[in-house]
C-alpha cells in the first residue's frame, strides 16, 4: 500500500475540541488537509477550527454531535459528505473515563462508557465505511489505550471499552486487507489531556470524592504533550502503520503484558511499591 500523502486529503476526527483530537486537527491543518471536525462541544470546535484555519487550513467544517445519544451517524455521513464531498481520513479519537471498581459502577454507567467509546467508534465506522471502500487510499485510525492492552483494577469498563476498539479495529483491518484501505489502532499512554479531569465517578459521594483525588495523583503520570502524541499519529498514517504504542512506559508494559499475561498484576504492584519506598 502506498503512503498516505496528506495535502489535499478530507480528514474526520471526532473529539476534535481538545487534547489528541485538537492537536491532530493542527497537525492536519498545517499538513495541508481539509477537516471535518465532530464533537459535542460547540465551543471547544470553534477553537480548534480558528486555530486550524490560522494554520492555512480553509475547507473546514464543524459537527456538533454526542457520541451518547445512541445515534446511527449515517446522517453525520450524509451531512458530511455533502459538505466535502469525500473523506480520505476517518479518526475515531473521542473518549470518556468512569473511574471506580466494578461494584461502585452502575450499569447505566458502563453502557455510557460502551456507547461513547466502542459504540461511537463502530457506528461511525460503519457510517462512512461504503465511501471508504470506494476510495482506494483511504485510511482509518481508531483510538484505543494502553488499557486496551492491559487492564488494571479501578478501570474495567474503561479497559473493557478500550480492549473492544482493539478488537474492532484488528478485524477491520484483516477484513480490507487487499482493498486498498488502510487501518491503525493507535495505544497512548500517559498522555496530558483532559480525561481524567471529566471522568465519571462511580460511587456515593464521598467514594467520588476519594476517586477524584486518586484521579489527581493519576495525572502526575501523565507526561507526554498531546502534540507530541498527534504527530506520532500522523506519522504512523503516512506510513501505514497497523499499531502505534505511544509512550516508552506503554511499550514496556505492552512487552510485560506478553510475556507474563497472567501475573503482569502482580509485577506491576511490586515495581509500583518499590517506586513509593524510593521517594
Amino acid at each position: 500500500m502506498r503512503p498516505f500523502a496528506l495535502p489535499g486529503k478530507t480528514c474526520l476526527i471526532t473529539g476534535a475540541a481538545g487534547g489528541i483530537g485538537d492537536a491532530l486537527a493542527r497537525r492536519l491543518a498545517a499538513g495541508g488537509c481539509d477537516l471535518a471536525l465532530v464533537d459535542r462541544d460547540e465551543a471547544g470546535l470553534a477553537r480548534t477550527a480558528e486555530a486550524a484555519r490560522a494554520l492555512g487550513c480553509a475547507e473546514i467544517s464543524t459537527h456538533v454531535v454526542d457520541l451518547a445519544d445512541g445515534g446511527d451517524r449515517t446522517d453525520l455521513a450524509a451531512e458530511v459528505l455533502q459538505r466535502h464531498g469525500r473523506v480520505d481520513l476517518l479518526i475515531n479519537n473521542a473518549g470518556v473515563a468512569l473511574g471506580g471498581e466494578l461494584h461502585q459502577v452502575g450499569l447505566d454507567d458502563f453502557d455510557w462508557i460502551m456507547e461513547i467509546n466502542f459504540r461511537g467508534v463502530v457506528t461511525t465506522t460503519k457510517a462512512f465505511l461504503p465511501h471508504l471502500r470506494s476510495n482506494p487510499g483511504a485510511h482509518v485510525v481508531n483510538l484505543s489505550s494502553l488499557f486496551g492492552l492491559m487492564a488494571p483494577g479501578g478501570q474495567v469498563p474503561y479497559a473493557a471499552s478500550k480492549y473492544a476498539v482493539r478488537g474492532f479495529t484488528e478485524g477491520l483491518r484483516h477484513e480490507l486487507a487487499g482493498s486498498g484501505v488502510g487501518v491503525t489502532v493507535v495505544h497512548p499512554g500517559g498522555i496530558k489531556t483532559g480525561i481524567a479531569d471529566s471522568a465519571r465517578m462511580g460511587g456515593d459521594a464521598a467514594t467520588a470524592e476519594e476517586l477524584r483525588a486518586q484521579s489527581r495523583d493519576f495525572n502526575k503520570h501523565l507526561t507526554m504533550p498531546p502534540e507530541r502524541a498527534a504527530a506520532l499519529i500522523v506519522d504512523a498514517v503516512r506510513n501505514r502503520k497497523p499499531r502505534l504504542v505511544i509512550t516508552r512506559t506503554a511499550k514496556v508494559l505492552d512487552v510485560l503484558t506478553r510475556l507474563v499475561p497472567g501475573h503482569y498484576g502482580r509485577v506491576l504492584a511490586r515495581l509500583t511499591a518499590l517506586s513509593g519506598r524510593g521517594r
